[in-house]
């Protein structure tokens, strides 16, 4: 399954943010192990960027970046995808983008604690729990889309 992590998930790992940060991790594990197909958005890395600098100095805020970037593929932010997004019904333009970068790497889903913000959806919406689950139960694989 190719997947699109939100924002909320990955920076719930990185920061500790208990108790979601276990949940997290767990996702990022089975992207580690090629049971999920793990993006992130290309705006994703410079939120996270701009986050970690304030907290933990730039040096450390690009070795996180680093260690996302192994562990992702990045979904591009074009004319595109913004142009979409702003044609599109969601009433935040951050989620939009976050939407149509997934819709254009053709991602099977958004992992997100924020299911109410994709209310518009193209695309199934997965809360971070029910994704862990969901692969859990099914043994879906990436090799199995």
């Amino acid at each position: 399954m190719k997947i699109l992590f939100d924002n909320n998930v990955v920076l719930d790992l990185l920061l500790d943010r208990k108790p979601f940060s276990t949940t997290a991790a767990r996702l990022f594990s089975r992207v580690d192990e090629g049971d999920l197909s793990g993006f992130i958005c290309a705006t994703t890395v410079t939120t996270v960027h701009f986050l970690a600098r304030r907290t933990v100095g730039d040096r450390r805020a690009r070795e996180e970046i680093g260690k996302l970037m192994d562990l992702f593929e990045v979904a591009s932010v074009n004319r595109v995808v913004l142009e979409g997004a702003l044609a599109s019904r969601f009433s935040d333009f951050e989620d939009a983008v976050l939407h149509q970068a997934a819709l254009d790497v053709d991602a099977d889903g958004i992992v997100t604690r924020n299911a109410g913000d994709f209310k518009r959806t193209a695309i199934p919406v997965y809360a971070p729990d029910e994704l862990d689950r969901l692969v859990q139960v099914t043994g879906a694989s990436i090799s199995d889309c």
